[in-house]
């Protein structure tokens, strides 16, 4: 096999079968299926450890993404901030922070689903697989902010003009050739998350329901037949 073949497919032709499944299952859900397009919340079947899962989780993950954006939209302005040392370490650390605070969110959600017996007669296998491969991308994303120091400078020099070049329907792969192997996966499970979104809980996302972080809480019934521990189900 060619050796190229393998970065080929993973970052010419997979991040576009990704994204066209992502749109157009979107699509297809939102107009078919309107009243799924949502986290499907399960806080009113346990409350107290979702709150300090989802609110650490989420606002851990928009930080990393808003930083991730940065980089993409304004690469120049980033490198510009980073020339000074001290204001690079700052960038550095606080994105850090913020990957270790979204992993401390996704990891008491994992515990939360697996030790509620009411949680886990409502998660799907799809669910386990998002969790899995979110908690795959946080802790490499988090490794590599590590071990792959001043990310916030090379995101910016090379994977931007990679993924401007997907933009633009020509990848240009030497950006991404002499990557590490950890990053060259983190880039194609981001592609991964994008493909599966529109099949998960995570479909949300793209109506971006961020008041409820915030909100008076709710009183919310469930119908269902079935009882489990005292809980609705």
């Amino acid at each position: 096999m060619n050796p190229a073949y393998p970065d080929t497919f993973l970052f010419a032709i997979f991040p576009y079968v990704a994204l066209a499944v992502c749109a157009i299952e979107s699509l297809r859900r939102y107009y078919a299926q309107p009243f799924t397009y949502s986290s499907l919340s399960s806080q009113f079947l346990e409350n107290q450890y979702h709150f300090w899962g989802i609110v650490p989780f989420h606002f851990g993950l928009m930080a990393v993404l808003a930083g991730h954006l940065a980089a993409f939209f304004v690469p120049r302005t980033l490198l510009l901030w980073n020339s000074v040392p001290a204001r690079l370490y700052l960038l550095e650390a606080t994105g850090f922070i913020f990957a270790l605070l979204a992993l401390i969110g996704l990891t008491n959600l994992i515990v939360r689903r697996i030790t509620e017996p009411a949680l886990r007669v409502v998660t799907t296998p799809m669910d386990w697989v998002v969790l899995a491969l979110l908690a795959g991308q946080i802790s490499l994303g988090a490794y590599i902010a590590l071990f792959r120091p001043w990310g916030s400078s090379w995101f910016a020099a090379s994977l931007t003009p990679y993924l401007w070049s997907l933009l633009k329907l020509s990848p240009d792969l030497s950006y991404v050739a002499t990557m590490p192997l950890t990053v060259k996966l983190h880039i194609t499970g981001a592609f991964a998350l994008a493909g599966l979104l529109p099949f998960t809980r995570l479909v949300h996302l793209l109506v971006m329901p961020l008041p409820y972080l915030w909100r008076r809480p709710q009183v919310v019934r469930w119908t269902g037949p079935r009882r489990i521990q005292g809980a609705s189900l």
